[in-house]
């Protein structure tokens, strides 16, 4: 186990966010987004079994020999925390492991935008935090627990599969609940988070319409409800949570979804001039305008919905990469391979706006 001990330690040193461990392989860090092999002695079938059955919760161990994969955290005190995964591939253990900071970085150090921590202190309704793996979804919520926790009286509830970051009480008294080891399923904490009296729901990750379902019924009782959501704009999160459910049930859902939304926070990571990574984040408020679109099955308008709705605290991704270019954090070339209208971006480094929100909403 020590050659596993100095591999986690060589990438917390070396700021590596992930660690892909694979018998007769090279030991590859990924380092801001870049997958780098390093010098190591290539892990055996033997060692890997050795690390395998170590750091395999005990609770875990069946389901991992049934299923081949499984999640969970693994955890040392000397070196940290990490969001581990735990799979097969010709019949051999493969592990990628990610790195979870022990601090939960602040908003400010995450790059993120004022709208997000207002977002934060909303009494309730559900705010999704969306975007691609490995896009910061789980740290930014974090971020958001971690200042209502310093600031607010609330008792917060987390779900999640596994434990990422740990809190410790603040101003609000928090439990962690992960699933495997402190509730069977999600579906089955879910049924009984509300009977625990909590202010704050937070669910690691909205997965089928039993999660919606049950955020719904939290956010209709006046809780706020905080999750991520594999999407890749704001918009499009919409047509993802119907999704979850059946042709006959969407008109419905939609409905109560209109009600209940408070926002949704998408993000992509973007290289920074000075090499390190910031989010661009796109925001969608729930205003009256876009609950009218989403009660309406009006989807096609809700991006220029966001375009035109900077007074109420909107932003898309195009805006956001604009600004981050212009403050000089980022190159226009890295700013245009993540903007969602590459061409209307190029025309805004130009100084060409062209007010196409306004006249699809108008129309």
């Amino acid at each position: 186990m020590e050659l596993f001990y100095k591999i986690l330690k060589t990438a917390v040193d070396g700021h590596a966010s992930d660690v892909h461990l694979k018998i007769g392989t090279p030991v590859v860090f990924r380092i801001h987004r870049e997958l780098v092999a390093i010098e190591c002695p290539h892990p055996t079938e033997q060692w890997m079994n050795q690390v395998v059955a170590a750091i395999t919760p005990p609770h875990l161990k069946k389901k991992a020999d049934e299923e081949r994969e499984v999640d969970f955290s693994y955890y040392n005190p000397e070196i940290g925390r990490f969001r581990t995964n735990l799979f097969q591939q010709r019949g051999q253990w493969c592990l990628a492991m990610r790195y979870v900071k022990t601090q939960v970085p602040s908003f400010q150090e995450l790059g993120l935008l004022d709208q997000v921590k207002r977002i934060a202190e909303s009494p309730r309704g559900i705010v999704l935090v969306a975007g691609s793996t490995g896009c910061g979804k789980s740290t930014t919520l974090a971020a958001m627990i971690e200042h209502i926790n310093a600031n607010y009286k609330k008792h917060i509830i987390t779900l999640e599969d596994p434990i990422e970051y740990v809190f410790e009480d603040n101003q609000s008294v928090l439990e962690q609940r992960e699933v495997g080891l402190d509730t069977l399923s999600f579906h089955h904490a879910l049924k009984h988070v509300l009977r625990q009296d909590p202010d704050i729901i937070m669910i690691g990750e909205m997965r089928d319409d039993t999660s919606f379902t049950a955020a719904m019924s939290a956010a209709d009782t006046g809780h706020l409800v905080l999750s991520t959501l594999h999407t890749t704009n704001a918009p499009q999160s919409i047509s993802r949570v119907l999704d979850f459910f059946q042709a006959a049930e969407r008109e419905q859902v939609r409905r109560q979804l209109a009600g209940t939304l408070q926002a949704v926070i998408c993000q992509r990571m973007v290289t920074t001039i000075a090499g390190a990574m910031t989010p661009a984040v796109e925001i969608m408020i729930n205003t009256p305008t876009v609950r009218k679109l989403i009660e309406e099955n009006r989807m096609d308008k809700l991006a220029a919905a966001i375009e035109t709705g900077t007074d109420d605290g909107m932003i898309n991704f195009n805006q956001a990469l604009f600004n981050l270019v212009k403050a000089g954090k980022v190159t226009e070339k890295d700013a245009m391979a993540k903007a969602s209208n590459p061409q209307a971006l190029e025309m805004n480094f130009k100084g060409i706006f062209l007010d196409e929100g306004r006249r699809i909403l108008g129309g």
